[in-house]
């Protein structure tokens, strides 16, 4: 009941706010301007994080108290850091090894901290147990790299919000059923907070994430995987809702963001530019090419990342060594043929759209006959007032 009310609280602050946010911005021209590799069409606000983060920490703080948050202090502390590097990016845009050195020292409050690491392979790729720097190492790595992952997605109204609600549904089902209530609270609330949010966002968007609301939710989300991993692995054989393989998993969790970004990185590095450079070569940029609208792709997206899922589920019987390639196979044809779509579609819009300069004569049929006719005019009294 109290989860239920933790995520009607955190939807109706984050419902309340967000208006308040998006006047506030609009008056202070903090925005996207159209223009460059902008997609949308109208200047809109960015910084819709601080509405929902807003909302998340109000509930927590309303509902919060009966569960046992002390053991994720760290982590609640890490996120509001991320959050306010996110907003000083936005307000006034940060060197980019600044902004590094920002995450990295909320990653290492989750990892060292609140030791909230991976902390073995489970047998993927014959690792078991990690020795702790490499433990340390890894999961700062990975945390970095879901983070980023999940604000290269944030380009498409609804996108971002869309996956997030599906990861974060199924972490904060997953983390109640465990009896795990502060990672359950902390997953409602953060729920309740994106829905609301993608009331504003939804096509047309009225105002995006920003990185004020991108990266501490990438972070955020990021942060619960990596726990779900280890309390999932810990569980005995047989338990009720025990996911196998615990690894692939976890990956699965954020699998769009995670392949989205080593596509554009690959993309980029084999042209010869740098891997963080902007450009319009994201999936959803390619999916919108093609004729779709932007609601349309966000659902797209988010049906496939639920059929991933629950192949990942299906194949529970599997170890990571088995089910981990396939779902990378899957991954890579589905990429490969959204690609082979795309272009063919691009050609046919082509094809069917008339040249500028296409200069060819009309057929009699479509030639337009124009008589002018000799007209005199006669002089006479003209009133000239």
């Amino acid at each position: 009941m109290y989860f239920l009310l933790a995520i009607l609280t955190s939807f109706s602050v984050s419902f309340l706010l967000t208006p308040i946010v998006i006047s506030v911005l609009r008056k202070a021209k903090i925005g996207d301007v159209p223009g460059g590799r902008k997609i949308h069409k109208k200047f809109t606000p960015s910084m819709g994080g601080i509405a929902f983060m807003v909302a998340t920490y109000v509930s927590l703080a309303i509902w919060g108290w009966q569960f046992p948050l002390p053991d994720i202090r760290y982590l609640l502390g890490a996120i509001a850091l991320m959050f306010f590097v996110g907003f000083r990016d936005d307000m006034v845009e940060l060197n980019p090894k600044h902004k590094l050195l920002g995450q990295l020292v909320s990653v290492l409050l989750v990892v060292v901290a609140g030791d909230i690491r991976i902390k073995e392979f489970h047998g993927f790729l014959g690792i078991e147990e990690l020795p702790l720097i490499v433990s340390y190492l890894f999961t700062s790595f990975v945390l970095l790299a879901l983070t980023n992952a999940f604000n290269l997605i944030d380009g498409l109204d609804g996108l971002a919000g869309t996956i997030a609600t599906i990861s974060l549904s199924l972490l904060g089902v997953w983390f109640y059923v465990q009896g795990l209530e502060s990672f359950a609270v902390l997953s409602f609330s953060l729920l309740g907070g994106i829905l609301a949010f993608l009331v504003f966002n939804w096509h047309p968007a009225k105002i995006f994430m920003g990185d004020t609301g991108s990266l501490a939710l990438g972070f955020s989300i990021g942060s619960l995987i990596v726990a779900f991993m280890e309390y999932n692995a810990a569980l005995p054989q047989g338990a009720f809702m025990k996911m196998e393989p615990s690894f692939t998993m976890g990956v699965v969790l954020m699998i769009y963001p995670l392949y989205d970004m080593a596509r554009v990185f690959t993309r980029r590095i084999s042209k010869g530019r740098h891997p963080m450079s902007a450009d319009k070569s994201h999936v959803h940029h390619f999916l919108l090419r093609s004729g779709l609208k932007h609601n349309q792709v966000a659902l797209l997206l988010g049906t496939i990342q639920l059929g991933l899922i629950g192949l990942v589920i299906a194949l529970g019987s599997y170890s990571d060594n088995i089910v981990l390639p396939i779902l990378s196979a899957v991954v890579l044809l589905l990429g490969s043929r959204l690609d082979k779509i795309t272009v063919k579609s691009l050609k046919k819009r082509v094809h069917r759209e008339p040249k500028v300069l296409d200069l060819r004569p009309l057929d009699a049929s479509r030639r337009i006959k124009i008589k002018v006719e000799n007209q005199t005019v006669e002089s006479g009294n003209m009133n000239l007032n």
